[in-house]
């Protein structure tokens, strides 16, 4: 199945497939309600989802800021969504696709089978000229079944041991995983043995960079296929967002949703700091 999809082809798509669902999944950690967003223009016929409480759960700090929902919340927010069984589901946002891949990580994990990001986001949409709408669009509701998310997916434990045996890599900015600043967490710095490589890497111009650059971008810190290969960013969304370039590049990404969140607020463990990875923990 195709992971992204042009605006041209998305327009295709909306007027011959007979079930294309079209998710508007804007999000970003200066303004996390996209809501007002979505009301002053989204692309015709799509849903809002709010990935605060739709797809993500907040439980204790040790948990990290965005866990992963329940399966119960995550299928019924779907359903509002008026999934059903065999849609094409694409999803977008605003913000270098960052949240609309967490939607795309969530979905394909949980067995939709076709889901794909709107390359370059809302953006691409506008630019390339199509039209908007700005109603609220409340579909009928679907019935979609999903199964629980029982792999690639990593907890704090699995994440320290990691790098002993594959390659972490850490999404989030440089001065991040160097520990030169810390805007979010209570500790700066990256889990020891983590290598970095920032989402910026695997993009030009808001939109993925082809297979070949994204191939070489994983190559240079070291993951390629014949590695096991995990990320984490601050809160789980970021990640999700290397697993799918990971995916371009024809790598499996493990993910660990906790993320730096988690891993800071976790009592003992330990925080390696500086551009170089530093020993497994």
């Amino acid at each position: 199945m195709p992971l992204l999809v042009t605006p041209a082809q998305l327009a295709a798509l909306r007027d011959s497939a007979p079930r294309v669902a079209v998710l508007d999944v804007r999000w970003r950690l200066d303004r996390p309600d996209g809501h007002p967003d979505y009301l002053a223009g989204h692309i015709p016929g799509a849903v809002w989802v709010d990935l605060d409480r739709e797809l993500a759960s907040h439980h204790a700090p040790e948990d990290g800021r965005h866990p992963l929902p329940s399966l119960e919340t995550l299928q019924a927010a779907a359903r509002r969504w008026g999934l059903d069984d065999g849609d094409v589901v694409v999803v977008y946002d605003d913000w270098n696709s960052l949240a609309a891949a967490r939607a795309w990580w969530l979905l394909r994990r949980s067995g939709v089978a076709d889901v794909r990001v709107l390359d370059g986001g809302f953006r691409a949409w506008t630019d390339a000229g199509h039209p908007l709408e700005t109603d609220d669009v409340v579909p009928e509701p679907g019935a979609v079944t999903l199964k629980p998310i029982l792999d690639g997916v990593l907890t704090t434990d699995g994440a320290a041991q990691w790098p002993a045996a594959g390659v972490l890599l850490d999404s989030r900015a440089p001065e991040r995983y160097r520990g030169d600043v810390e805007p979010l967490d209570p500790r700066a710095g990256h889990i020891p043995g983590a290598r970095n490589l920032p989402a910026a890497a695997v993009l030009e111009a808001g939109r993925f960079r082809d297979a070949a650059a994204l191939r070489a971008a994983f190559a240079e810190v070291g993951a390629t296929p014949d590695v096991p290969v995990a990320a984490y960013c601050g809160s789980g969304i970021t990640a999700a967002h290397t697993a799918l370039a990971g995916a371009l590049a024809g790598l499996e990404v493990t993910v660990y949703p906790g993320s730096w969140s988690a891993w800071s607020n976790t009592p003992g463990r330990p925080v390696a700091t500086g551009a170089e990875p530093g020993a497994p923990g």
